[in-house]
């Protein structure tokens, strides 16, 4: 009697990264080295870019890679330390809260909530849950279009996804609410300074123009993901074994939010004395900082940002106390969340300003709760701990940019690729451009790292064959958006996998015919610029 073939398991994530950067090294065997010069361009605002010369390729001596590919999972540690400290500290933050079952609380409350207007006709008809899931989607994609939200949505996955566990769907959509809502307005870009900004800015072109064109784009964008999303969320609800991360579910079904908002605790002396501190260090830094002057894109405004702040958290701080200890923690997320923006758009705030913003919120949560700093000293271990893994993969990846910088064979490939569109057509040079940004993700996956590499030659390039700069700035910005959502070498896709527990290679199971739908409507956006008279283009 025959037996049944195995299944082949799946291989493990970090193998899967291993995999990657062997494939790398071997490149570097075969690609032989090269180098473009570089210059210091100032783009106004404070910033300067290193660019390249688009005529001073030459190759150099190539550096083949071999026990570098255990070293670059070092180097790739030291790479990503930023990303790495900052998913640990937001691990930990978190975990104190969880103690405290605030988010349980409003989750439930909030769930409560939903329930009583979904009798409304309007909302029967649309859905409850597809209005949810639309209206956080879009608030994510405003935030990517217009300040480029990228590493911030990792402290959200903590949040987002026992939501959408606790809606009936799964860790893929929690995910999407955050992560790849983000991603649709980054890669739709109204006003990102760190892609639409830097590529125009190097393209000599205007700040932020054609935005009328890219704001239709950014529509047809949303519309598509979003409804994607949507048709998978309804395909789960209905049959939960429909999810491809059913399996991995079982850790978030297992520690699902329970519904505590019929035992809720009252706010002890502990809760007011965090209360009073925060409310005084937020009146102390209005004095300083009354004004904040908030980046929207290429224009300014100041704004009482941090006295608002205080004046929002005095209220509710005080009407949250008196409801119970859970609102009021809950209350502490929201100046957090509020202050992150803020921080992001008015004070150049990364990884560093977030963490410790995240970090300070854990502190005063556990303070709030009377933990004894033994207690919150544990908890935040544990988190640290149950988030581990999520932090060393995006080290783990970090060695794959590591190996093809020192093999030399990023610039080689940058110009092979623009020499490859020579004697082509309009519209299928802009395609191609947008092929090559799409492809050259994969090696570099920062924005604004990719436009200083690539567009000093695309914007000459597109002058030789009579195509608008603008055509090759919406090229660039498309190819750099949707494959963010799938390249191995992104630190904020691993950490995004890694705090939700997602498997990358199910990820990409789920994942990849949706970036091939935006892809395909990303080339047909493109189709307009070559033939159509745009404004701003």
């Amino acid at each position: 009697m025959k037996t049944m073939k195995q299944k082949r398991p799946i291989p493990h994530t970090y193998v899967i990264v291993f995999y990657i950067i062997i494939f790398a090294a071997v490149l570097t065997w075969i690609i032989p080295g090269g180098a473009f010069d570089r210059q210091q361009i100032d783009l106004g605002n404070g910033m300067v870019k290193e660019v390249i010369d688009g005529n001073s390729f030459h190759y150099i001596d190539s550096s083949p890679q071999t026990w570098q590919v255990f070293s670059a999972l070092f180097d790739g540690f030291v790479d990503k330390a930023d990303i790495i400290v900052f998913i640990l500290l937001i691990g930990g933050a978190f975990w104190i809260m969880n103690e405290s079952k605030a988010i349980d609380v409003g989750i439930f409350s909030f769930l409560k909530a939903s329930k009583k207007i979904e009798h409304i006709w309007l909302f029967q008809k649309l859905g409850i849950n597809n209005i949810i899931l639309t209206f956080i989607m879009l608030l994510f994609s405003v935030f990517g279009a217009v300040f480029g939200m990228s590493e911030e949505t990792i402290a959200f996955i903590i949040i987002f996804v026992p939501l959408a566990i606790s809606m009936g769907y799964d860790s893929i959509v929690g995910v999407s609410l955050c992560f790849v809502g983000a991603a649709l307005g980054f890669a739709g870009a109204l006003l990102n300074p760190f892609t639409i900004g830097i590529a125009q800015g190097l393209s000599g072109l205007p700040l932020f123009s054609g935005i009328e064109y890219r704001l239709f784009s950014w529509v047809i964008i949303n519309i598509a993901g979003i409804a994607w999303i949507l048709r998978y969320a309804h395909k789960v609800k209905k049959n939960p074994l429909h999810s491809v991360v059913y399996e991995e579910d079982a850790y978030w079904r297992k520690v699902d939010t329970q519904d505590t908002t019929d035992d809720l605790i009252k706010a002890g002396k502990s809760a007011w004395i965090s209360f009073g501190f925060i409310l005084a260090a937020l009146l102390f830094y209005s004095v300083l900082e009354f004004w904040s002057v908030l980046q929207i894109g290429n224009s300014s405004y100041r704004f009482p940002a941090i006295p608002l702040a205080a004046a929002l958290f005095a209220v509710f701080g005080m009407l949250s106390l008196r409801k119970s200890i859970h609102f009021y923690i809950l209350n502490l997320l929201a100046l957090t969340i509020y202050m992150l923006i803020v921080g992001v758009m008015g004070y150049a705030w990364y990884v560093m300003e977030i963490a410790t913003l995240f970090f300070a919120m854990g502190i005063a949560a556990g303070v709030a709760m009377n933990y004894s700093p033994n207690k919150i000293t544990q908890l935040f271990i544990a988190g640290v701990k149950d988030i581990t893994s999520a932090a060393l993969v995006v080290g783990l990846a970090g060695g794959i940019i590591i190996i093809l910088n020192n093999g030399q064979i990023i610039d080689t490939l940058l110009y092979y690729v623009s020499k490859s569109m020579n004697d082509m057509g309009k519209l299928a040079s802009v395609e191609l451009m947008y092929v090559f940004q799409t492809g050259i993700n994969v090696i570099i996956p920062s924005g604004s790292a990719k436009a200083a590499l690539t567009m000093p030659i695309m914007s000459q390039f597109s002058d030789l064959i009579g195509v608008s700069r603008q055509a090759t700035v919406m090229a660039f910005q498309f190819g750099d958006g949707f494959t963010n959502m799938i390249t191995p070498t992104s630190g904020v896709l691993i950490g995004v996998l890694g705090v939700a527990r997602i498997p990358y290679e199910k990820w990409v199971k789920w994942v990849w015919p949706f970036i091939l739908m935006l892809t395909i409507i990303g080339a047909l956006l493109l189709v307009p610029t070559v033939y159509m008279q745009l404004n701003g283009f």
